[in-house]
């Protein structure tokens, strides 16, 4: 594992930091209220888009002639830990640059580049993601919403949840089933969709913090037209897997939500510690360099050539267990009168169980490890290979 960036890595890190440096007064701080919503700073965080979109640096990976800079995921790596050190505020394009827009230009349609692709990059058009629903999450395959053919369009009728941003954006990516008839990975379809349509009703799903950042999307007899159809009906599962792939590839340290400095800051204003307390603050600290070492094991296997299998899951818990401990530090030193007053601190150890569960979740990241690093068999899947019909449902 080469530790060091090579020469190239180190000249992007570079231009990195020095655009960052010389723009960081134009992005927003953090606009969102402690309650974790961003309705009061979406304007601020579209215009940073903007900032970004004109000075090339909206999407590391995307084609040049798409927009983008075309490198590769090395770069994307160096560019999010830098916008973590220069404390940049956290996109408001995250789906639609990380997991629409690559979509789009793998399987879309020249006309549904040509029409969506410039508004994702600028932030006028802000995108959310329609994939889980009550009873599936981690079995992504097992979704039920259901997307019927009539006439030139599409009639889709289901429910989704967890859906990051749907209050405000403007389209989205979905998942639905078009044929039960065949195995679960087989009868899926791919599709945007406009949130104004008749027929979708978001409703907010409040937090333990107070915020309602995520959503559960109803929709009821929603049309969609032939032309928000990605890919081919049934090659949905194959679509979405491009989308998933591009959202592992957007690894960041502690992913913005706090800095070791500023704990450490903490600690220090507050001494002395007792010892229990001193001990959580170096677990933190040793956790984030593990995720350190971890990234630069992921960006030497890039640099290589080489695809990432584990390192993803095991990344994913890092972060978790990092971000916890990070929690548990704050909260230790600052006592019982953190528990009642608003706060980052507070805000981050409620926030945190969340990010345990979204993306995969723990128990998933686990299987994913055991099956890839220590060889154990794949878990039993009686279901995989039956038709969708015939598989009991909950």
């Amino acid at each position: 594992m080469d530790l060091a960036d090579s020469a190239t890595e180190a000249a992007f890190r570079a231009e990195a930091r020095v655009f960052l440096e010389g723009n960081i007064h134009l992005a927003p701080s953090d606009l969102a209220d402690p309650a974790g919503e961003w309705e009061q700073g979406l304007a601020a965080r579209k215009q940073w888009q903007r900032v970004l979109y004109d000075n090339g640096w909206a999407a590391i990976t995307w084609p040049a002639h798409h927009g983008g800079r075309g490198l590769g995921p090395v770069e994307q790596i160096i560019w999010n830990q830098e916008c973590v050190r220069a404390r940049a505020p956290s996109s408001i394009s995250i789906v639609g640059i990380g997991m629409a827009g690559p979509a789009l230009i793998e399987h879309g349609t020249d006309d549904q580049r040509e029409r969506y692709l410039s508004k994702i990059l600028s932030g006028e058009e802000i995108w959310c993601q329609l994939f889980s629903e009550p009873d599936a999450g981690s079995d992504l395959a097992s979704v039920t919403t259901r997307a019927e053919r009539d006439g030139d369009g599409w009639v889709v009728n289901g429910q989704k949840v967890w859906s990051s941003g749907a209050h405000f954006s403007q389209r989205a990516i979905l998942l639905a089933r078009t044929d039960a008839t065949v195995p679960k990975h087989k009868g899926l379809t791919f599709f945007v969709l406009d949130m104004q349509s008749p027929g979708v009703t978001v409703r907010p799903l409040r937090q333990m913090n107070g915020g309602a950042h995520f959503n559960e999307v109803f929709l009821d007899q929603v049309r969609i037209p032939d032309t928000c159809l990605v890919g081919e009906p049934g090659e949905g599962w194959r679509v979405a897997t491009t989308t998933l792939l591009h959202e592992r590839m957007t690894l960041g340290g502690s992913l913005g939500l706090f800095h070791m400095e500023d704990l450490i800051d903490l600690a220090r204003k507050h001494q002395p510690l007792p010892a229990h307390v001193r001990d959580l603050v170096a677990r933190a600290y040793t956790y984030e360099r593990c995720l350190e070492y971890l990234n630069a094991r992921i960006m030497s296997k890039l640099s290589a050539g080489e695809i990432p299998t584990a390192e993803g899951s095991i990344t994913k818990l890092a972060v978790t267990r990092m971000l916890s401990t990070a929690a548990d530090s704050a909260l230790a030193i600052l006592g019982s009168s953190s528990l009642t007053e608003p706060g980052p601190w507070i805000d981050l150890f409620l926030v945190n169980p969340g990010i345990r569960i979204g993306g995969g979740t723990d128990n998933i990241q686990k299987n994913m490890a055991a099956e890839r690093v220590l060889g154990l068999p794949r878990e039993a899947d009686e279901s995989r290979e039956l038709p969708f019909n015939q598989v009991r449902h909950s």
